[in-house]
């Protein structure tokens, strides 16, 4: 039974063998034909794949008109640049110190709100429900995971049709209300002589709606914003800022589930993680703003301005409606001439 879990792993380890090797990784190694070739293979079209190798060859130096297959990189870049944690950290500018602050707060209210307590707890948490027998407990438990992993595929079609900003306040708002439910079902059967079917059901399908809202939302896309927001330049070590942040949260989470709730009752702990979501929400709500279909230089030019984005991102799309119509009328121009 134990070596079940072994086969997914399995599975990922086949999957990895046949990845190609990241074009950053590769640019910074001077493999510049092999990352255009992986860029032509991964981008919507040829015209997003050279936009993107553009960026990338200015964040490691090299020229943009160099086109050589391999080229020999300086030890600064080939390095990951001697200033990189300088800027990320002493001395970032307005729209690092905004982007830092997002990418740590998405990991640590992705596991603050209690999402390993949720699925590692899951059988004691069904136990505290009212549900006694072993298998009942194991089926509730496999129906968590199985919810769980269809829901995040059910993300990856979501993400690009709907967007960051509107799939991860959905989700938030979807894990507050299960985790209330979910808290109000224990807080009710802990204090009560006998069965009561209609909390045992509520606090089943809070945990099901927990895992799902979890799912399409706050899970994937902590990873996918992370990705997107930082410069090329600090990329690599703000996103392993990101990843720190979230298993040291993680750890703490579910090292200290049993004492809270031996201290303040489960569904004490539930109320808790409830209201760290209501936080999380707000804190989402005021300094996120959208990436999807955003260019590096528009992001720049969102973060920075912190609670005022909003503001920005309509001045970025007014000037990029300006843009399009002088280039249209340009174009007539040139037509009638």
């Amino acid at each position: 039974m134990l070596g079940i879990g072994a086969i997914p792993s399995i599975f990922l380890a086949i999957g990895v063998l046949a990845m190609p090797e990241s074009p950053r990784w590769l640019v910074v190694q001077g493999r510049l034909g092999e990352a255009k070739r992986v860029l032509d293979k991964i981008s919507d079209s040829l015209e997003e794949s050279r936009l993107r190798l553009s960026d990338i060859k200015e964040a490691a130096g090299i020229p943009e008109h160099c086109e050589d297959d391999v080229v020999s990189i300086s030890k600064e870049h080939h390095h990951g640049g001697s200033g990189v944690w300088r800027d990320l950290l002493l001395r970032p500018t307005p729209a690092v110190r905004h982007i830092l602050i997002c990418a740590v707060g998405i990991h640590f209210f992705q596991q603050a709100s209690g999402i390993d307590s949720v699925i590692l707890y899951s059988p004691e948490i069904f136990k505290k429900a009212g549900i006694t027998k072993d298998t009942d407990k194991l089926l509730a438990t496999m129906a968590v995971g199985f919810t769980k992993t269809i829901f995040t595929l059910v993300a990856t079609f979501l993400l690009d049709k709907i967007g960051r900003r509107p799939l991860l306040l959905s989700s938030v708002a979807g894990m507050i209300l299960s985790l209330v439910g979910l808290a109000t079902g224990l807080t009710i059967i802990e204090h009560v002589d006998h069965k009561m079917i209609w909390a045992i059901t509520l606090c089943i399908a809070s945990v099901l709606a927990y895992a799902v809202f979890f799912s399409i939302g706050m899970g994937p896309i902590s990873w996918v914003y992370i990705s997107e927001i930082f410069p090329l330049r600090l990329r690599a070590q703000g996103c392993s800022m990101g990843v720190a942040v979230s298993r040291v949260t993680s750890g703490v989470i579910t090292m200290t589930f049993i004492s809270l709730y031996k201290a303040i009752t489960i569904g004490g702990v539930f109320f808790l993680y409830a209201g760290i979501a209501v936080v999380a929400f707000v804190f989402f709500y005021t300094l996120y703003p959208e990436t999807k279909g955003k260019t590096l230089e528009e992001m720049e030019a969102l973060f920075g301005t912190f609670f005022k984005w909003r503001s920005t991102m309509r001045a970025l799309k007014e000037k990029k409606r300006d843009d399009n119509g002088q280039v249209q009328l340009g174009s007539t121009s040139v037509t009638s001439d």
